[in-house]
């Protein structure tokens, strides 16, 4: 691939080329008729106007402005401008794609949400009964337990059907990838004209805000799977532990599953407390492509829950400042994103999800987004 100095040159000099063409086109002379004719012709009447949006400097030099963006894309005809199509039909492939799983993740969650609802509705209504006495055996007791088992049995479905989509979305997350290495392989392929870069700088923005989208989509199944999976564990026991109070007609209590939890030794410090300290655990820095952090955060961890068994985790993803509004609210979405991986990486190192919590901020001192783990 061309390096990005070579390209920066070949890009001026193409820029030069063309404005010295347009240049001598709209200032050279006419060559028609007698020279004198040509000077009274020009004396009589004045130079004719630059074509719109061109400025005519003193000197008879023009300025031509710098390319819209905000235009409509048009067709070139050349081979890039043909790439530049066959990227774009790709990507909106792509986001449709998208659209459908965030539709059928928010469906299973709302499914999920349902079912565990219903679930707590008839165990509360069970436990009432058995704290004020009935029977041994109570049959609409016992048909209430089972159809709360039927409720927790289509929760553990639908996290199957999640962990599913969280495998087909990890697969969009490649091939967005695959598509930001086409496009920025599109910029060194010569024969390109100024709206062919243009389109491509416009595609680029296109591919990278994908990116975004699939990276938050996957870390939302991730979370929602892990609440759900701890759910499900909690309440098997809770169902279990309830069907022995079915069977003698009494109450027994909660799972001895709950009480298995040794209490902490000193109170876990409120959200933002560890980033207030500003002394990070761990820094990351997210400079390159597949940034191998996952055993140095796990050795980090380890070490800080021997010294403070309770700790909790204040997870901050930092983007650097500066630049237009839109780069800088780029820069932020995916500063969070890759809080969002690290969060995602704790989690399934089995840290309990109430002891992270996930932030964000900025810093003009660094040039790439970083994320920065604090303990409180």
């Amino acid at each position: 691939m061309m390096g990005f100095g070579k390209l920066a040159v070949l890009t001026a000099a193409l820029a030069l080329l063309g404005a010295c063409e347009f240049t001598d086109n709209a200032v050279k002379p006419s060559v028609t008729g007698t020279p004198n004719a040509a000077a009274d012709a020009s004396k009589a009447s004045p130079a004719p106007a630059p074509p719109v949006g061109v400025v005519r400097n003193a000197d008879g030099s023009v300025t031509v402005p710098p390319l819209d963006n905000s235009k409509p894309d048009q067709p070139t005809g050349t081979a890039v401008g043909q790439k530049v199509q066959e990227l774009k039909g790709d990507l909106a492939r792509l986001q449709d794609t998208i659209k459908g799983q965030s539709a059928k993740q928010q469906a299973l969650h709302a499914d999920i949400e349902q079912n565990a609802a219903a679930y707590q509705a008839i165990t509360g209504a069970i436990s009432g009964k058995l704290q004020v006495g009935t029977t041994p055996g109570n049959p609409g007791l016992v048909q209430a337990w089972q159809q709360a088992q039927q409720n927790l049995n289509s929760v553990e479905t639908d996290i199957g059907q999640m962990n599913a989509l969280s495998s087909e979305v990890a697969g969009n997350a490649a091939y967005v990838a695959f598509l930001q290495d086409s496009v920025r392989a599109a910029f060194g392929v010569s024969g390109a004209v100024d709206e062919d870069h243009r389109q491509l700088r416009i595609l680029q923005d296109q591919t990278a805000q994908t990116n975004v989208d699939v990276d938050r989509l996957l870390s939302q199944i991730s979370q929602d799977v892990a609440r759900q999976n701890e759910f499900l564990g909690t309440e098997r026991s809770n169902l279990t532990t309830l069907a022995g109070g079915v069977s003698r007609g009494e109450f027994l209590g909660s799972t001895l599953a709950s009480r298995a939890v040794p209490a902490p030794a000193q109170p876990t410090l409120p959200p933002g407390a560890g980033a207030a300290s500003g002394r990070p655990l761990v820094v990351i820095r997210f400079d390159r492509p597949n940034v191998n952090y996952e055993q140095a955060l796990y050795q980090a961890a380890s070490k800080a829950l021997e010294v403070r068994p309770n700790a909790a985790f204040d997870v901050v993803g930092v983007s650097p400042s500066g630049g237009t509004p839109a780069q800088t609210a780029l820069n932020g979405d995916i500063a969070r994103t890759n809080a969002d991986r690290v969060v995602r990486s704790l989690l399934g190192m089995g840290l309990p999800a109430d002891r992270v919590n996930a932030g964000q901020s900025n810093d003009p001192s660094i040039q790439a987004s970083e994320v920065r783990i604090y303990v409180r």
